[in-house]
């Protein structure tokens, strides 16, 4: 993958000018030309969503609504190609409606973006709804694409990042909502006639769970399931707790390691078998973690899923999740496993797990949340990240007892 400080140079030194020119373009057409009318309702609708992979759960509730309102309409998805497998595990539009981009290289970018565009070309939307907050490489393929009708976030009068003028359907980015209900707005601005758009609905929020389970194959999960007690045996009947210690692309996420092994040693004095989950990238830190533990039921588990499908179902056997802000507690609301989430740098008002299984974490000190839209989340922190190093262990496993017993009440035990 592409280093993220290259991403954000790239978007920054040379977005700013190409969305300049557009703006201009756009300009002088519509001062030169007719305006073209959009077709009411869209019969092409194509979502731009660029984001990690979590951002593909928290759109779902979305993508209910367009089905919704314009069933007769086809739903498209622009989108990295390390993100389909979620998408298709959502089962949010047909596989063959999906355009994906490469971003492993600097080369396969860029091919793969032009291909994008020459398809979006072909494809002739009526509406392009753009989900990043203030990307600007999303903004310029839906200008490209053509659509009459481009919905975005916009900074309207706030100082928000540049992305041009030419989203003609522009949303107002709201810091205090919750990303899902944002993403909703996005969804109602095709058609909302007020200033800003979408003033009508009073939505409460974050929104319930999407469906559990979903989009698996017959067997699947229980293939996994018995795979896992093969190769487990020892625990493969216990109650199982997974860790998610890793920061991802984003270290700043992630709680210390020290106040992870006082979580995993709690949890296994409380009858736990504890797995350290990650990515193979994470094979360290998960080693490391399981060997200060030092007890036969806390695995290193970094690496064993070979695909987030896999991570699904193995979500769906476990009885808690303990996780950094990341995929996995986005990926918990697939499954309603109950869950302890840990923000600081984010904030869970934006960002928090859909659905009631899980509580989020959260220290809101002068600085914190400190990645935001505004800084094209690139944090002004040195890495002492004191809004996760102040959430103690012991209040960890206190949250980890809240969730489990509100999954599962003891009269539901006690009649089991």
């Amino acid at each position: 993958m592409m280093n993220i400080k290259l991403q954000r140079a790239i978007d920054r030194y040379l977005g700013v000018p190409l969305c300049a020119f557009a703006s201009l373009l756009e300009r002088l057409r519509a001062w030169r030309a007719v305006p073209q009318r959009p077709v009411s309702p869209p019969r092409r609708v194509v979502v731009i969503l660029l984001s990690e992979m979590g951002s593909l759960v928290l759109a779902q509730p979305m993508f209910a609504l367009l089905r919704t309102r314009y069933p007769a309409a086809s739903l498209h998805v622009l989108l990295f190609g390390k993100n389909r497998e979620v998408l298709d595990l959502m089962a949010s539009v047909p596989p063959e409606n999906v355009i994906a981009i490469d971003d492993r290289s600097l080369g396969g970018l860029l091919r793969t973006l032009l291909a994008a565009i020459r398809s979006l070309r072909q494809l002739q939307p009526d509406a392009v709804l753009d989900c990043e907050l203030f990307a600007r490489i999303s903004s310029l393929l839906s200008w490209l694409s053509g659509a009459p009708l481009r919905v975005g976030f916009h900074r309207h009068t706030q100082e928000g990042l540049y992305r041009g003028s030419f989203i003609n359907r522009p949303v107002l980015y709201n810091p205090y909502r919750h990303l899902s209900l944002q993403f909703l707005t996005l969804a109602r601005a095709i058609e909302s006639q007020t200033h800003p758009l979408d003033k009508e609905s009073l939505d409460e929020g974050p929104l319930p769970l999407p469906a559990l389970l979903p989009a698996f194959r017959t067997g699947e999960v229980e293939a996994f399931g018995t795979r896992f007690g093969e190769d487990f045996p020892r625990i493969a009947e216990r109650r199982l707790a997974l860790l998610y210690p890793s920061g991802g692309i984003l270290p700043i996420r992630a709680w210390p390691v020290a106040n992870w092994r006082q979580v995993a040693s709690g949890l296994l004095a409380e009858g736990y078998a504890v797995a350290i989950i990650g990515l193979p990238a994470d094979k360290a830190l998960g080693r490391a973690l399981a060997e200060a533990v030092a007890h036969p039921d806390c695995i290193d588990l970094t690496g064993y899923t070979k695909s987030v499908r896999e991570l699904v179902a193995l979500l769906g056997i476990a009885a808690l999740l303990v996780t950094n802000d990341g995929g996995p507690a986005q990926f918990s609301s697939l499954t309603g496993v109950p869950t302890v989430a840990l923000f600081g740098p984010e904030t869970p008002l934006l960002y928090g797990p859909l659905g009631e299984h899980a509580r989020c974490l959260h220290l809101a000190l002068p600085c914190s949340p400190c990645l935001t839209a505004y800084n094209h989340r690139n944090s002004p922190c040195d890495g002492d990240n004191q809004c996760l190093q102040r959430i103690a262990p012991a209040q960890v496993l206190a949250e980890a007892r809240i969730v489990v017993t509100r999954a599962h009440p003891p009269a539901d035990r006690d009649a089991a």
